[in-house]
């Protein structure tokens, strides 16, 4: 059987972030399916609190330097690269000053989630995906983790529905208790619209909370989903999700099992048609 090509996009990996489930997931995942004989790349975003050169983290000239559009502003994208050594596991970075700046992940000094979170979750997936593009590596399966990485099905299946590089890749998503409280911006739906989102994709995100809707996007439009926490402590996602009869899924695996589990899981749903 050939190798598969498994694209990882996770808002956060240890050590580069303190551990916590989906941190630790994100670390030795990628570096088990890649001794699974699977051919892998692994990103997420380059917030302020790592530290570049502790973390040995370079940027990458030849994948640096374009500007991506939202809501009619340019931001520039920064590609930064990294290994940890003893995996043998290299992490690219997303880097930009709009949205990474900020002394915390996703919230400022003071505890309070940035309000433009949104926009960095767009910025983060597209960035994400530009970058593949101009990688030349074309994914058989995109496993997503955490919900700054929920659009991906979206935009896959919208945005780069014809792009001969990610149009035959399956979406995998991994539901995390890890969430946030904040609304997003009124405009958001504008802007996937804006992406090539139909009125039928986005017209019930704003009966829910923000967290919620991004779930429900990342529901709709994966191939897979992998109960990532042991609970769904959302009501509301769970009962969601629940709905979803024909959706192949996965339920929560623990650290003895979940590598092989998931590398079976990417194979079922690369041969469901």
């Amino acid at each position: 059987m050939d190798a598969k090509k498994v694209l990882f996009i996770t808002q956060g990996i240890f050590p580069y972030l303190p551990k916590n489930e989906l941190t630790n997931i994100c670390r030795f995942l990628p570096q088990g399916i890649q001794e699974h004989g699977q051919e892998i790349r692994t990103f997420m975003p380059k917030f302020k609190s790592i530290n570049e050169r502790r973390n040995q983290l370079h940027e990458v000239i030849r994948l640096s330097g374009m500007n991506l559009i939202i809501d009619d502003t340019d931001h520039p994208l920064i590609i930064k690269v990294a290994s940890i050594q003893p995996a043998r596991l290299q992490v690219y970075f997303i880097d930009n000053d709009d949205f990474f700046n900020g002394p915390h992940t996703m919230k400022d000094a003071e505890g309070n989630e940035y309000e433009d979170n949104d926009d960095l979750c767009i910025f983060f997936v597209r960035g994400v995906l530009e970058t593949v593009k101009k990688l030349r590596w074309i994914p058989d399966v995109i496993h997503c983790h955490g919900w700054m990485s929920a659009l991906t099905g979206l935009y896959i299946k919208r945005k780069y529905a014809d792009d001969p590089s990610l149009k035959n890749a399956k979406v995998v998503y991994s539901i995390y208790n890890t969430d946030f409280k904040g609304p997003f911006s009124k405009s958001f739906t504008e802007k996937l619209k804006m992406d090539g989102a139909k009125d039928a994709d986005v017209k019930d995100l704003t009966k829910h909370s923000a967290f919620e809707s991004l779930n429900k996007l990342a529901i709709d439009f994966s191939d897979g989903i992998i109960q990532g926490s042991s609970t769904i402590d959302n009501p509301w996602i769970a009962e969601y999700l629940s709905t979803k009869k024909s959706k192949l899924k996965l339920p929560y695996q623990d650290e003895e099992t979940y590598i092989d589990t998931f590398d079976n899981f990417y194979q079922t749903v690369l041969e469901k048609k």
